[in-house]
C-alpha cells in the first residue's frame, strides 16, 4: 500500500512539475510587465530585429514628412534610423514601447486605444529621440505624443485586456503550482522506504519533465506560426526574433531542469550507495 502511495504521489509531482515549470516561466516572462520589457530589450540587440525595427521607422518617417511637404531619400533615412537602432540606447525605448504594447493586451486601462481589433504599439518615443532629430536636420518633424502603429491584422479575437484576467490570476497560479510541486516532492521523499531511491525518482521526474519540454515546444512552434500570420509588414520580423528569444529563455530553464535532474539522481544513487554500507551484512 505504502508502494502504491509513494508511487501516486511520484506521479502527481511529475505532472505538477510539467505545469510549474512553463506557467513560472511564462509569469516572470510573459505575463509581467517588467518581465516582458526586458525579454524586449534582450531581443533589441540583436541585427535582424534592429533591422526590422529600422524599416519600420524609415516608413513612419517617410509619412510624417510627406504630410508636412517634404520628399526624402528612403535609403538615406533608413541610414539614419539604422543607426539609431544600433546605439545603445534602443533597447530600453524598445522595451518601453513594448511596455505599452503589454498593457494594451494585459489592462482595460488603455486611453491610446484607437482601434479595438489590432494589436498596438506606441512608437513615437523613438522618432522623437535625440540623436534620430538632430541627424534628419531642421526638418520641424512634428511627432504626436503618441504615435499608435498597429502590429497585426483585425481580427474580433484581438482587444484591449484580452488578457487580463491572465494578468490577475496568473501569479497565483504559478506561485501555487510551485508551491504544490514542493509539497508533492516532500511527501514523494518522506513516503519513499529509502531516500536515495526516493531522491532518484524525483530526479527522474525532472528529466521527464526537461525532456517532455523540449519536445512540447517543437509541437508548440507550428501553432506559434500560425498565430503569427496575423502580424504585418516589419512587425512579423520583429516578433518573430522576439519569439525566438522566448523560447531561448524557455530552453534554459528546460535546461536547468534536465541539470536539476541528473543532479538528484546522482545524489539518490550515492545516498542508496552510502545506506548500503552501513547497513550490516
Amino acid at each position: 500500500m505504502r508502494f502504491v502511495l509513494t508511487a501516486l504521489l511520484w506521479l502527481l509531482t511529475t505532472v505538477m512539475l510539467a505545469v510549474a515549470v512553463p506557467a513560472v516561466w511564462a509569469q516572470q516572462h510573459l505575463v509581467s510587465e517588467q518581465g516582458y520589457a526586458e525579454l524586449a530589450a534582450s531581443a533589441a540587440t540583436e541585427p535582424r530585429l534592429q533591422d526590422a525595427m529600422a524599416d519600420e521607422l524609415t516608413t513612419q518617417i517617410t509619412a510624417l514628412t510627406a504630410d508636412r511637404g517634404y520628399t526624402l531619400n528612403q535609403t538615406l533615412v533608413h541610414q539614419v534610423a539604422s543607426g539609431y537602432t544600433g546605439n545603445a540606447g534602443f533597447p530600453g525605448q524598445f522595451a518601453q514601447a513594448n511596455r505599452i504594447a503589454h498593457r494594451w493586451m494585459f489592462t482595460d486601462d488603455f486611453p491610446h486605444a484607437s482601434a479595438d481589433d489590432q494589436w498596438l504599439i506606441d512608437i513615437a518615443p523613438m522618432l522623437s529621440d535625440p540623436s534620430l532629430m538632430a541627424t534628419l536636420g531642421n526638418l520641424e518633424l512634428d511627432v504626436p505624443e503618441t504615435l499608435m502603429v498597429p502590429v497585426t491584422v483585425p481580427s474580433p479575437e484581438l482587444r484591449p485586456g484580452r488578457l487580463q484576467a491572465l494578468a490577475t490570476w496568473g501569479p497565483w497560479a504559478a506561485i501555487g503550482a510551485a508551491v504544490l510541486t514542493g509539497l508533492l516532492a516532500l511527501l514523494t521523499l518522506a513516503g519513499s522506504r529509502r531516500r536515495g531511491k526516493g531522491l532518484a525518482a524525483l530526479g527522474v521526474s525532472a528529466l521527464l519533465v526537461g525532456a517532455g519540454g523540449w519536445a512540447g515546444l517543437e509541437v508548440a512552434n507550428r501553432h506559434v506560426d500560425d498565430a503569427l500570420t496575423r502580424v504585418e509588414g516589419n512587425f512579423r520580423r520583429i516578433v518573430d526574433e522576439m519569439v525566438i528569444h522566448a523560447e531561448d529563455s524557455l530552453h534554459h530553464w528546460l535546461n536547468m531542469t534536465l541539470i536539476a535532474g541528473v543532479a538528484l539522481v546522482v545524489t539518490g544513487v550515492v545516498v542508496s550507495m552510502l545506506g548500503g554500507l552501513r547497513r550490516p551484512e
